[in-house]
């Protein structure tokens, strides 16, 4: 019998290894090939770009193949698959590096890179998609280290599935010799469970206009945090050339603590904080940039190029895995007086040597042109993004909006209550017998629309709230409502631009343009499209239109001031150049407006108190024509694109764009009917965006997935929770408030659907388990029974497996008589060859593939 325990406790234990074998990642790493990018013989270190460290963990060495840069200032980029598709998590990073050879690396996690080259220039862009700094690292800046117990979150449903790394060669004077770098960092990954997830934490001024000259302007930041605890350890800070130092701190009781303080001129990687700061609900995050105008003799407003200025502060910090946010953002600044009380410290400019100075901050050097203060533009490096907000847009399948019998969808606008105001045709349709060749409206027999033409939607159940706009108009398009709640629309049959009251008025407030009478001078329009209203100084402007190439600009009172744009001459569009400038919207945050140049394809922005040309934005994905845009507060640009012709590539299909940069973060379409005429498209700054479409007389409703939105969105007709209920619940518990029976209701569901959900995870792994050691059992059993009788009762002395197998037709003895235990029926065979072999008890993981071409 003692034998049989023994047996038993051994196949117990083989069971078990094979258990945790099938738990760890190494077990489940997909099928690579045995190499991968060959490293140069120059490079030191192992080629084997995965290194298992036992049963849950491994290291992954990303690194560049083997490269020599040609000139100095050389960004270059390579990507590496997660080897694994369940959640892993980083818990370490070791750099790879020399400054006599790398100036700065940056790491990013996403899931589409730039290329699948061996390695690419980064001038081509780091990642297709949305993606988020994890590492960095810069000459004489010290490493990054995780807290015990932390880690960032990769692969699975929701994380990264490719790092990307950027490294900076900055001067390559130590490449004299033709030699091949790898330079990199290794990752230390595990997939057990973090308690603790890290996160990043951006603010960013958006607004701030630095006059020339002036010697020290401020740029502030400041939210209220309403989350569950975070930790900080580690902070930094960006600007361009301007920058002179950058602070952040963490307010309460008005007592102001140091978040980190450092100069932007030095390498800009993550430092760590030198005392923990914890960040509770009800605190205040603020943070101050100063820059210096001197030596500029033009504006700098905050952009993406060399020219332009940034103001960030980054904070890494770690959550409980149950409350974890990943990413957040702050781009306001909800209490300007408080900074009369900021620390004198952050007043201070940090002095730095020449030769810590961060050679362009990812920039070349300013190359001035003459002495106008023009800087000439340089590529954008991805660590000057603006927003890397992993943000998904889909709509909101249960809307009733789009089931609305609505007419010809020309324009959308959101009041001042967050309403929804839908501006259609009624029974009017434009088609092709609307005007003759001068663009003279040719059905003004059929009157004008009887119904209210302007509908003010409830945006959560689409119900009318009000109505107007009766016998007004015949082909309405264009519709903007000012911070007063006023109408502004255009009609392109009448020629006109209206201003109508927020209260039901049916008759105008101001009426420019002449009815009917299409025309190109201050006081006529032909088919204007649309109307933006500036809503500090409340000029406005209008484009003008299908028949015209200009935007125009007037003061409140309808005053002519300025008008700019053309028709384009032959071969490519020039800036302010126009083929229907069809839709606008205005940029407040960085004082511009822009224009849908339609037919161009394209995005142009201008200043708002110039006209002066920014910027073009234009993509191969919008195809030909770009119907309408809108912009959301916080440095989100949205677009509509028009019909795709007959052999094009490119579908009809909605953007949402970092403006700073102009990179299209995501695209969308409906779950319900089909885009077939997107005219308009409106977006709020909770990232609520609203699509009409002129052809299906539809609205759709769509909003983000990611976690910081207002509204989260489980497939499968599961839930739909929202995260406003959250916060108040975390509030409450937090503040010591009461929480509604009703909030309480509904977490205590979510809560038992998680524990349901959990609970049946448990009961299925026990029960995998379970199964193969009742099975071993119940064949231990029958052989021990089986000996008995033919021993007479008298025990054999143990088990061997290689026998019991080896009796079975098809079976060799090999590999089997190890498992033979002391006192086993047959002695050991001496002579038997298989013996001399050793088989790993743990299989290597095998090796990541090269990039796929």
């Amino acid at each position: 019998m003692a034998g049989l325990v023994n047996n038993l406790l051994i196949l117990f234990l083989i069971f078990q290894n094979s258990c945790l074998a099938f738990r760890s990642p190494l077990s489940v790493f997909k099928r690579y090939k045995d190499t991968v990018r060959t490293h140069s013989n120059e490079c030191l270190g192992s080629n084997r770009q995965l290194v298992p460290m036992g049963l849950s963990d491994f290291a992954l060495d990303i690194r560049m193949p083997g490269v020599t840069p040609k000139q100095s200032d050389t960004y270059l980029c390579m990507s590496l698959r997660l080897p694994v598709e369940e959640e892993a998590y980083v818990v370490d990073f070791r750099p790879q590096a020399s400054m006599d050879t790398v100036h700065h690396m940056l790491l990013f996690g996403c899931n589409n890179p730039a290329s699948d080259d061996d390695y690419w220039d980064c001038n081509g862009g780091t990642c297709m998609d949305a993606s988020n700094i994890l590492y960095a690292w810069a000459r004489n800046a010290p490493p990054t280290k995780l807290p015990k117990g932390v880690g960032f979150q990769v692969g699975g449903e929701k994380g990264s599935k490719y790092f990307v790394l950027q490294v900076h060669y900055g001067d390559i004077s130590a490449f004299k010799d033709k030699h091949k770098d790898c330079s990199g960092v290794t990752l230390h990954l595990t997939n057990q469970k973090q308690p603790m997830i890290a996160g990043m934490y951006l603010m960013m001024s958006m607004d701030t206009v630095i006059p020339p000259g002036e010697k020290a302007v401020d740029a502030d930041i400041a939210c209220h945090y309403k989350m569950y605890p975070m930790h900080v350890f580690a902070y930094r800070v960006h600007t361009h050339h301007l920058g002179q130092v950058v602070s952040g701190y963490r307010v309460r009781d008005d007592q102001w603590t140091l978040i980190g303080r450092q100069s932007p001129q030095l390498p800009q990687a993550f430092y760590p904080v030198e005392n923990p700061v914890e960040i509770k609900y009800g605190d205040t995050l603020a943070a101050r940039c100063v820059f210096t105008g001197e030596g500029r003799s033009t504006e700098t407003y905050i952009g993406g190029t060399a020219s332009d200025e940034m103001c960030n502060f980054y904070i890494m910090y770690y959550m409980e895995a149950k409350h974890a946010v990943s990413y957040m953002t702050c781009t306001q600044n909800i209490n300007p007086e408080m900074f009369k009380n900021i620390p004198q410290e952050a007043n201070i400019p940090i002095p730095v040597k020449p030769d810590m100075a961060l050679m362009g901050h990812g920039h070349h050097e300013e190359s001035r042109n003459g002495d106008t203060g023009l800087i000439m533009q340089q590529p954008k490096r991805e660590e000057e993004e603006v927003l890397d907000q992993d943000l998904k847009i889909e709509e909101i399948a249960d809307w009733p909006g789009v089931n609305l019998k609505l007419g010809q969808v020309s324009g959308l606008a959101l009041d001042p209550n967050s309403n929804l105001v839908v501006f259609h045709r009624g029974d009017h349709v434009w088609d092709a017998n609307s005007f003759d060749d001068n663009y003279v409206y040719q059905q003004k027999g059929l009157g004008p629309i009887k119904e209210s033409t302007i509908l003010v939607l409830d945006p959560n159940n689409s119900a009318i709230l009000h109505s107007t706009g009766k016998n007004l108009f015949y082909l309405p398009h264009g519709l903007s409502i000012d911070n007063n709640g006023n109408y502004w629309v255009t009609d392109v049959a009448l020629h006109q631009v209206f201003k109508l009251g927020p209260h039901g008025v049916e008759s105008p407030l101001l009426t420019l343009g002449k009815a009917f009478q299409p025309g190109s001078d201050r006081n006529h329009f032909c088919q204007p499209t649309d109307v933006e209203v500036d809503p500090i100084t409340g000029n406005f402007y209008v484009s003008d239109g299908y028949c015209n190439s200009r935007i125009l600009k007037f003061s409140p009172t309808g005053m002519f001031i300025a008008q700019w744009g053309e028709e384009p001459s032959i071969g490519q569009a020039k800036p302010s150049q126009f083929r229907i400038p069809h839709s606008l919207t205005l940029v407040s945050d960085f004082g511009q407006l822009c224009v849908a140049d339609r037919e161009n394809g394209r995005i142009q922005c201008f200043k708002t108190e110039t006209g002066q040309f920014v910027k073009e934005i234009r993509h191969p994905s919008f195809g030909r024509e770009v119907f309408a845009i809108s912009y959301a507060p916080g440095g989100l640009l949205f677009a509509v694109n028009g019909k795709p012709y007959p052999g094009d590539k490119e579908p009809l299909q909605a953007f949402v764009m970092n403006f700073s940069t102009g990179a299209i973060i995501d695209t969308f379409i409906p779950l319900r009917k089909s885009f077939e005429m997107p005219h308009d498209i409106i977006a709020s700054e909770d990232r609520t965006v609203y699509i009409g479409d002129a052809h299906t007389n539809t609205v759709w409703k769509f909003t983000s997935t990611e976690k910081m939105e207002h509204r989260s969105v489980k497939k499968a007709g599961i839930e739909v929770q929202e995260i406003k209920e959250a916060e108040a619940v975390i509030e409450a518990r937090l503040t010591n408030k009461p929480v509604s029976k009703e909030l309480l209701k509904k977490e205590e569901k979510h809560h038992v659907v998680q524990q349901a959900n959990t609970e049946v995870s448990v009961v299925l792994i026990t029960t995998l388990l379970i199964i193969p050691i009742v099975v071993l059992l119940a064949i231990v059993i029958f052989i021990w029974w089986r000996k008995t009788r033919l021993y007479g009762g008298k025990g054999s002395g143990g088990l061997n497996l290689g026998n019991f197998f080896a009796s079975r037709a098809g079976y060799s003895r090999k590999g089997f008589d190890r498992l033979s235990t002391e006192g086993s029926d047959q002695e050991k065979d001496e002579d038997d060859p298989t013996d001399s072999e050793e088989e790993d008890s743990v299989p290597q993981p095998p090796v990541l593939p090269p990039s796929s071409s």
